[in-house]
């Protein structure tokens, strides 16, 4: 399940609230309501972030040499009950320096407060857009046009893995389209196999699959625009573009033989097992949309055997759809709060660089925002592709159900998407969907 994602249990979020405020007091015993756990030019700059296990070892080892070189001591904090957490530190006025935010609607809550430093008071917008995937400052822009965040990490979903020998032996061709799409599909259930893995199973969390899933339709059938105007509820979640995006996911999902197991197969199936079935020799299934993220769930042999076991292509354009490229993802974002701190300065500027993340990179779970960072870091041919892929975005679109209210995007709309497949009506379940939505 995704990190952004976690089961929250009350208990442990209450013993998590109480380490991190402690871990991020200032020296004094006080807290710093100007912002900032740390004293301003005391060599210490707190971050606090969502990320934690291998991805904090990652991220320590991707300042170190910064540290070295600044003589600054970056002090991180994880937590996975980061959204809870970063709320109630910054209302008792004990904010850390800089939180990296993995939810953009979350960081623009916050910052409508004015507890955080806009972005162009310490970085150049115009600058950092031009080596940027386009979009991506779209998501942490508010109504008035202020930037309050900077990207740190990508991850790009509108990807579609098959294996390789089989896809090779098969003769298959990456296809351009969305119908060139289905007529592909025909022609592998025709030859003995299921065109497509999927599973949709994770827990409490059953259901956000589905969701990525009409995301990435929505965004070719309507476009940016109308995407932004659904996550904004500026149109209500039934409008006709939206049941349009529920058809032509349907005509994967509800097509005989083109889903390993079919709709049962799906609800019944754990996200990190829907791939296990293409490492088959011969292949239950052939093609798995899926996010960069999904090498994670790979065996370790496969890691590091990506480039000779997979392919990866970006999922097609929908004929008399968005004429564009879009590409569906998330990421983390960087925001200050001390904006008194020249040395937190120095470090939210560094994290937002196209030279962070060059040891994180080599472990082949980071994706840089920028298109200007150097891809020989990248350990394989698979991963400098997905970041080309990510490179060529016209636009960049966060998940929409992680900036639609929390009752919607992680509530009804994952629960929806479990009655859709099981076979309640497109209508019926986008105005339940629509009727959940607050006020």
């Amino acid at each position: 399940m995704r990190r952004t994602r976690g089961i929250r249990l009350a208990a442990t979020a209450g013993v998590g609230a109480l380490l991190v405020a402690g871990c991020l007091q200032s020296d004094d015993g006080g807290t710093d309501s100007g912002g900032g756990g740390s004293d301003t030019g005391d060599g210490v700059v707190e971050v606090f972030g969502a990320f934690t296990g291998t991805e904090q070892d990652s991220f320590e080892a991707s300042i170190a040499s910064f540290e070295e070189e600044s003589g600054i001591d970056i002090q991180y904090t994880g937590n996975a009950d980061f959204t809870t957490l970063i709320q109630s530190n910054v209302q008792s006025g004990n904010a850390p320096d800089i939180g990296v935010f993995p939810q953009p609607g979350l960081l623009l809550d916050i910052a409508a407060d004015g507890d955080m430093v806009p972005v162009e008071d310490y970085l150049d917008v115009d600058s950092l857009n031009e080596t940027l995937v386009p979009g991506l400052l779209d998501s942490v822009t508010d109504e008035e046009g202020t930037v309050f965040g900077a990207p740190m990490k990508l991850a790009v979903k509108s990807l579609v893995w098959v294996p390789r020998d089989a896809w090779e032996q098969g003769g298959y061709e990456e296809p351009t389209t969305f119908q060139e799409l289905l007529d592909l599909s025909a022609e592998i259930e025709a030859d003995g196999i299921a065109p497509w893995c999927l599973g949709m199973e994770a827990g409490a969390g059953t259901g956000w699959l589905g969701t990525d899933w009409i995301e990435e339709m929505v965004l070719r059938v309507a476009g940016p625009e109308v995407y932004d105007q659904w996550v904004a509820h500026a149109i209500p979640f039934d409008d006709p573009p939206i049941h349009e995006a529920f058809d032509a996911y349907g005509q994967i999902v509800f097509e005989d033989g083109f889903v390993l197991g079919g709709p049962e197969g799906i609800l019944n199936t754990n996200v990190e097992d829907a791939d296990n079935p293409q490492l088959e020799n011969p292949p239950e299934c052939m093609m798995h949309r899926q996010g960069n993220f999904v090498v994670d769930f790979y065996p370790a042999d496969v890691q590091k055997s990506l480039d000779e076991t997979f392919i990866v292509f970006g999922f097609p354009r929908i004929e008399g759809g968005y004429d564009g490229n879009p590409v569906l993802g998330g990421g983390d974002m960087v925001s200050l709060f001390n904006g008194e701190d020249d040395e937190a300065q120095q470090v939210a500027e560094f994290l937002t660089s196209d030279q962070f993340g060059v040891e994180w990179a080599q472990t082949g779970s980071f994706l840089s925002p920028h298109t200007t960072f150097d891809a020989a870091n990248y350990p394989n041919e698979t991963i400098a592709s997905i970041a080309e892929i990510a490179g060529q975005a016209d636009p960049f679109r966060f998940d929409a159900s992680d900036l639609m209210p929390p009752e919607v995007g992680a509530g009804t709309f994952w629960d929806g998407m479990v009655d859709w497949t099981g076979g309640a009506s497109t209508e019926d379940v986008t105005a339940d969907i629509e009727d959940s939505w607050p006020s």
